[in-house]
């Protein structure tokens, strides 16, 4: 035997003792370098998995050491798994030699460390498919009691007693169970479905009969003097309780067995030592299998939740003390209510019932912040929102009429909402940044969230009636200054904005609201109140805009209140947003303060400490208005002064691009184009306003003479200036772009309906090394989409130009994919959407003399490495094959291409599926298969000739197996059960 040992100065050498051996196990648990401790490790699993390491696993297992007795251990566990073929066909040796180890550790009151390593190695025996051994649990057992290991065949016509258990002292017992347990928690690992695990799943199933038996001695021993071993024998039945359901949900017998045994792990619930082991048992039931629980034990649990004891660790939470018992046991309640939400929901009055609603409530009211302090209110949180849920679905399931029962949930359910007001109250913001770290504020704003929708889910079981009640709560926190609590009180009532501000139903209230000091207070005190009220506010003006339409008389007082908050750096992205939806929604009444909004603009734009989103959103807001203006000749001004602003946004980028500030010039850039872009979003007609389908055949528009193409070519030199020199910025590349797919958003004609040639100005200027190359062709391929029922003279052009300029960027590229594999795949989808409608641009004599490339480069893609050119040649050429009935000077050539590439597609796709593709990409390139044998007359050829190809991959397929799955194929394509042939 050939071992390495570690010497003084950090090389290895050859040590001719065990002891030496011995020594290396122990250095490995001392301190060291990683170096030397990766060495240490690297040596010893070498002399595991050499063919000494048997004989070197009884060794260290003699140790005086611990940790080298648990190596020893570990070693068989190693090598049992490893190396189990080199025992042939009698392995009982092996077993022997683990049974005497385990029978003389255990007797010889070895440490836990050791025994349940060796268990560990017992099982890896038990569970391999070619172990001869069954009834493991009686036969550990059988050992313990004669002192020594024992043939199996001595205990297989036995039964296993509870007699015999008692004649054991507790070690021996306590061993057992863990091996119990081991055992399942092994075998759950290694799947039920396969034949290969099918052998020793079964061999499981045998030891049910013998674990009942030990269960039951375990858990009526008195707990006063076994209750460690009472605890193991609750851990081990959970560990067979959760096995048992995944294994055996046929075997209703064992299942069974193992369900007599749940009434005294409740009983032991109300034992404070016993707590904390039954109530993980218990809740583990609950989430995963809660049918495990028989009638009897739910009423058996459901008291235990009722009792003294439980009355204790509910009150504990509800004083704010979270300690480990305590929290455990709001899990359980929880895991209780989640599983019996229906019958909870329809208590007519039953003590118990109420007793666990009531603390289900108080859950909510436990002291402290959410998620902060208070550890039990987001997981509540969870059962209330599926406790609405519940009632809702009831009750449109019942329609208008409400069953009697319905008053008492709703009447908790009012309760649970007051707490939660109550929670989503914000700290102080000095708190939050001296003790909340990002996690922390992640989690308190996802608790706020389930908040909203716990209320907002409420407003169809309470009505107004809520409403009403926030309201009230607002007045009174407004009122007395108690700005978190108005905070919070907001907050809820921004969560039923989608509910009630869309109708009339709360205007009395919100009209009470905006009529009251409530702007001028926050104007007034502005330095002192908290920022989150601030913006709490801007929010629910926001969310309330359908009220504003409806009172419009309120429009001037709010967005001078939206102004005056911009000027707040913390408050303006909240107040422009607020300011963005209010003009957008209610752009024909603000049409008369144009001016007043022009004048506010350039007041803003002089603010340096207001975000550049903020700014573009006001922008966006402006051009909402002046679209509302009618004629269309009176947008022309404001429209113009608009575009002044960001004339002078452009000329600051360029400025600073002339003084080398590259950065400084991106950042101005980039600002400029998004608020053209803002521009465009705001001049595009607003959903739901009337279209005048037949205004194409009228005369044109102002945007289509002299004047709007004025306009027109001052909006293009606008992004041209800022995208020539910067073009190598992909965020320049992308705004551009956006500005472009705004217009094609347009139904009629308008500013930013630009001419096509302003998009083929853009894609020619990109090249391989754009970043952003794939959302400018993406944008032309919305051209495309936008104008495909209406292809003019125009249209063909700008079409012809993209699609040159993509042949250009494939030949750029060497022809091959890998150099560029997002320029493939861009290049190719845009030539796929001109399948079919374009097909006259696609064969366009001018790129007679490039396009074969084209097809070439497409077939490369197939074999490519990369998914995204692979995927997109599969979808251009499942589309091209389909092209069939064309016009008499289109319909020759594509019969020409696909007889010059059909047979090279065939081959390629039959390389492909035959084997040289992953089984992944096996769906992408079945649809060109698919079609080409669907629509292509002579595929059967073709693949015919690929399938005899001398280089097709499956050397090992004969002709005859090549014919069938052929035949399997146009069979399956021909039923619509395609994807079988692969199977």
């Amino acid at each position: 035997m050939e071992i390495h040992t570690v010497s003084q100065n950090g090389d290895f050498d050859r040590p001719k003792s065990f002891q030496e051996v011995e020594s290396l196990v122990q250095r490995l648990y001392q301190p060291g370098t990683p170096q030397e401790v990766t060495r240490i490790q690297q040596t010893l699993q070498n002399i595991q998995r050499s063919p000494e390491g048997w004989a070197l696993a009884d060794a260290l297992l003699q140790s005086h050491d611990e940790k080298v007795r648990f190596f020893g251990a570990l070693t068989f566990t190693i090598k049992i798994n490893t190396d189990w073929n080199s025992l042939g066909r009698d392995t009982t040796a092996l077993l022997v030699r683990l049974l005497t180890w385990l029978v003389q550790l255990t007797s010889g009151n070895e440490g836990a460390l050791v025994v349940r390593k060796l268990c560990s190695a017992l099982v890896a025996y038990f569970l391999q498919p070619a172990a001869a051994w069954t009834f493991c649990i009686r036969h550990i057992l059988s050992c313990f009691q004669a002192n020594s290991a024992v043939s199996e065949d001595s205990v297989k016509q036995t039964q296993l007693s509870t007699e015999q258990i008692y004649q054991l002292d507790t070690s021996k017992v306590t061993t057992a169970l863990w091996f119990a347990i081991s055992l399942v928690e092994e075998a759950g690992k290694i799947g039920f479905d396969s034949i290969q695990t099918h052998r020793p799943q079964e061999r499981v199933a045998a030891n049910v009969a013998d674990i009942i038996q030990l269960l039951t001695f375990a858990l009526e021993l008195d707990i006063s003097v076994n209750g460690v071993l009472v605890q193991e024998g609750v851990k081990c039945l959970q560990s067979w309780v959760m096995y048992a359901h995944r294994a055996w949900s046929s075997k209703d017998d064992s299942l069974r067995s193992l369900q007599t045994l749940t009434p005294k792990v409740i009983s032991l619930a109300a034992v404070p030592d016993m707590f904390d082991v039954s109530q993980e048992f218990l809740t583990d039931v609950l989430i995963n299998y809660p049918l495990h629980l028989k009638p009897d034990d739910s009423t058996a649990l459901l008291r235990f939740l009722c009792s003294p004891a439980a009355e204790a660790y509910s009150s504990k939470l509800r004083n704010g003390d979270f300690d480990s018992e305590a929290l455990e046991y709001g899990r359980l309640l929880l895991a209780f209510g989640d599983t019996h939400l229906q019958d909870l929901a329809r208590n007519d009055g039953d003590a118990l019932d109420t007793c666990v609603m009531d603390q289900l409530v108080g859950l909510l009211m436990c002291p402290g912040y959410a998620v902060v302090e208070d550890e039990i209110c987001s997981q509540t949180m969870e059962f209330w929102i599926a406790y609405v849920e519940h009632l809702v679905d009831d009750m449109f399931e019942r329609g208008k009429s409400r069953p009697p029962w319905t008053a008492r949930p709703v009447q908790y359910l009012i309760k649970a909402i007051e707490a939660v007001w109550n929670k989503v109250r914000m700290p102080p913001a000095q708190e939050v940044s001296d003790s909340w770290d990002h996690d922390t504020k992640s989690n308190f704003k996802a608790f706020r969230a389930d908040a909203e929708e716990l209320i907002h889910s409420s407003f169809a079981l309470l009505g107004i009636g809520l409403f009403e009640r926030f309201a009230q709560l607002a007045f009174d926190a407004l009122a007395s200054g108690a700005w978190y609590h108005f905070e919070a009180t907001l907050f809820c009532l921004n969560s039923l904005a989608e509910a009630v501000a869309e109708n009339e139903t709360g205007d009395e209230i919100l009209l009470k609201l905006f009529n009251s000091d409530l702007f001028s207070k926050i104007t007034e005190s502005a330095a002192s109140l908290p920022i989150k009220t601030q913006k709490t506010t801007l929010d629910m003006i926001y969310m309330y805009t359908p009220f504003f339409q409806r009172h419009t008389g309120y429009l001037p007082q709010t967005l001078n209140f939206l102004f005056n908050c911009l000027a707040a750096s913390e408050l303006a992205n909240a107040a422009s947003k607020a300011i963005l939806e209010t003009c957008d929604s209610c752009r024909l009444s603000l049409i008369g303060e144009l001016g007043a909004f022009m004048q506010q603009y350039e007041v803003l734009r002089s603010w340096d400490s207001v975000e550049p989103s903020a700014k573009e959103r006001v922008m966006g807001a402006i051009a909402s208005i002046v679209q509302a203006m009618s004629p269309e000749e009176q947008k022309l001004e404001p429209l113009d002064q608009l575009l002044q602003f960001v004339q002078r946004d452009v000329q600051s980028c360029l400025g600073s691009l002339n003084s080398g500030q590259l950065e400084d010039a991106k950042s101005k850039g980039a600002h400029a184009l998004r608020c053209l872009s803002r521009i465009a979003k705001g001049m595009q007609v607003p959903d739901g306003v009337p279209i005048d389908l037949e205004a194409g055949n009228s005369a044109p528009t102002l945007w289509e003479k002299e004047q709007g193409r004025v306009m027109k070519h001052k909006i293009v030199q606008l992004y041209r200036a800022v995208f020539l020199p910067l073009r190598s910025e992909g965020e320049i590349v992308e705004a551009t772009c956006q500005i472009l797919r705004d217009g094609y958003t347009e139904t009629i004609p308008g500013p930013f309906v630009l001419p096509l040639v302003a998009t083929v100005d853009i894609i020619v200027k990109c090249d391989t090394n754009t970043p952003g190359l794939g959302y400018a062709l993406d944008t032309a391929k919305i051209m495309l989409n936008r104008h495909r029922t209406e292809i003019s003279a125009e249209v063909s052009e700008a079409a012809l130009g993209c699609f040159h300029h993509c042949l250009l960027l494939i030949t750029a590229t060497g022809g091959n994919p890998s150099n560029d594999p997002e320029a493939a795949r861009s290049c190719i989808d845009f030539a796929e959407k001109l399948i079919p409608s374009y097909l006259d641009t696609f064969f366009d004599p001018r790129l007679r003399s490039i396009l074969p490339d084209f097809f070439v480069f497409t077939l490369q893609c197939l074999t490519a490495a990369e998914i995204m050119p692979k995927r997109s040649a599969a979808g251009f050429w499942a589309s091209f094959v389909q092209v069939q009935e064309q016009p008499a000077h289109i319909q020759p050539l594509v019969d020409a291409v696909m007889e010059e590439y059909g047979p090279r597609l065939a081959y390629v796709l039959i390389k492909g599926i035959g084997g040289e593709a992953a089984r992944s990409e096996l769906d992408t390139l079945s649809e060109p298969l698919k079609k080409l044998v669907l629509k292509q007359p002579k595929a059967r050829r073709w693949l015919t000739d690929a399938l005899a190809s001398d280089t097709f991959p499956g050397k090992s397929v004969g002709d005859t197996e090549k014919r069938v799955w052929l035949q399997k194929v146009y069979k399956y394509v021909s039923s619509c059960a395609f994807s079988g042939a692969f199977d």
